[in-house]
């Protein structure tokens, strides 16, 4: 099965890099973004495994919390427009 694509959407600066360092790599520029990514992903992991961490900290399996979580909004914020009926 073939792997889905999905555009994404850089700066004309950013993507000189990208087909610049495509070509003198001559690899393609999926195979450049794919290896930052991937890299950026692993070197930032601890950094993002803290935020899921902390988001599902927040959760407590109600739609209050989720609807909190999602807006900013505090659960006495959500209260004051009228709560949820759990």
């Amino acid at each position: 099965m073939a792997a889905a694509t999905s555009p994404i959407k850089v700066d004309t600066a950013t993507d000189e890099l990208i087909s610049h360092a495509a070509h003198f790599m001559s690899r393609s520029k999926k195979d450049i973004v794919d290896a930052a990514v991937r890299e950026f992903i692993e070197a930032h992991r601890a950094e993002i495994n803290q935020g899921i961490a902390d988001a599902l900290a927040q959760l407590n399996g109600t739609e209050a919390s989720a609807v909190a979580m999602m807006t900013g909004l505090s659960a006495e914020e959500l209260d004051e427009l009228g709560g949820f009926s759990e």
